[in-house]
């Protein structure tokens, strides 16, 4: 019998091959220096959760790259990571001597996982001292920050690279197919929500609008945004966007809680968008014209799920970071373009630039070009 499910192993081969791909790439990469059979050495900088929990342990199974140095301002932290993933003592700076890291032919990318605030510091001196970056998201504070990075880079002929994961996990990959190659027709509606609810009260840079920029938007909004983007393959022109009230002012006081939008592409589609720190949202929803596909929960780092007007996406979940990382290496030792360049991550601040501005006057606003 036939098999009538769109999504099996050899339709989700295709899609990932499409989506290594199909995104729009950076203009072409110098030449680089480097072996093309070795690993490349990654140095961790910010020891905090998220390097922690994710990409640590993602280096342990990476092909292309491996866990070889770190960076902190902790010195019980440097102690322990170095016991457990034995790295050499020369391989272990601080915030203050971190530029001597120049000098380090062990370390060949950068991986910056600091608060947003010490994203364009940490990548210019990165930069600066020869290594290639990679800096999580969001990429700076505003756009403007995001241009001094672009520079920075290309001043030094090093390759920069947004921590945008979900550009590597399959399930994300075949919405892009699904929307950009219009599969059911011309898109009609899109709706992209992200947030999760505040557990706790402890002191966190992310409730500091000086560290983090601002709040839900800027954590979380990012991945609503990001999917609109790529899910239509367009860039929005305008958005309109208000706040809501805030759950807990006191918690809140200087970051937003729930924001929502609507982003207007060429062609008239509008798309709405919401993110939080009140509600547990994840979500990606598009109608078209001859049918619907959707991903929910749609964000996380696994458990993703997804379907469409045929059915349940029968695809597997990956280790998002490992793929992240293992091809931005690759990039790197083939002399290539990544497909989530510094560019990428200024898109996605001169819309949430805007989205702020929005708020602020009430008023539809232009997204800069």
């Amino acid at each position: 019998m036939k098999n009538s499910n769109p999504y099996n192993r050899r339709a989700f081969l295709r899609t990932f091959s499409y989506g290594l791909g199909a995104i729009t790439l950076a203009p072409a990469i110098d030449t680089f220096a480097f072996a093309a059979d070795r690993k490349l050495g990654i140095a961790l900088v910010g020891l905090g959760g998220y390097s922690s929990g994710q990409l640590a342990p993602a280096l342990q199974s990476t092909k292309n790259c491996y866990l070889a140095g770190i960076v902190t301002g902790t010195p019980a932290k440097a102690s322990s990571w170095s016991a457990q993933y034995k790295i050499p003592q020369k391989n272990i700076y601080n915030y203050e001597n971190f530029d001597q890291i120049i000098h380090n032919s062990d370390i060949d990318i950068v991986y910056i996982v600091l608060p947003v605030s010490m994203h364009k510091e940490f990548t210019i001196r990165a930069a600066k001292a020869g290594k290639h970056v990679i800096c999580e998201k969001p990429m700076a504070l505003n756009a403007a920050e995001c241009r001094e990075m672009i520079a920075a880079c290309k001043q030094a002929n090093r390759m920069l690279s947004i921590g945008y994961r979900l550009h590597f996990e399959p399930h994300h990959i075949e919405v892009m197919r699904l929307g950009q190659k219009q599969i059911y027709g011309k898109l009609k509606s899109l709706d992209a929500t992200n947030g999760f609810t505040w557990g706790n009260n402890k002191p966190t840079w992310r409730l500091k609008k000086a560290l983090s920029g601002g709040g839900a938007l800027m954590d979380m909004g990012i991945y609503a945004i990001q999917a609109s983007r790529y899910t239509t393959g367009l860039e929005p022109l305008f958005v309109t966007a208000k706040e809501n009230q805030k759950s807990n002012p006191e918690l809140f006081a200087e970051v937003d809680d729930t924001i929502q939008w609507e982003l207007e592409f060429p062609g008239g589609l509008v798309s709405t968008g919401k993110s939080s720190y009140s509600n547990n949202w994840s979500t990606l929803q598009v109608e078209a014209e001859k049918g619907q596909f959707e991903l929910s929960p749609s964000y996380g780092y696994g458990g993703i799920n997804g379907k469409t007007s045929e059915g349940l996406m029968k695809i597997p979940n990956i280790n998002q970071q490992a793929a992240q990382m293992d091809d931005f290496a690759r990039c790197i030792l083939d002399k290539k373009a990544t497909r989530v360049p510094g560019e990428e991550g200024l898109k996605d601040m001169k819309i949430i630039d805007a989205i702020y501005r929005s708020i602020a006057s009430g008023k539809k606003e232009a997204i800069q070009i």
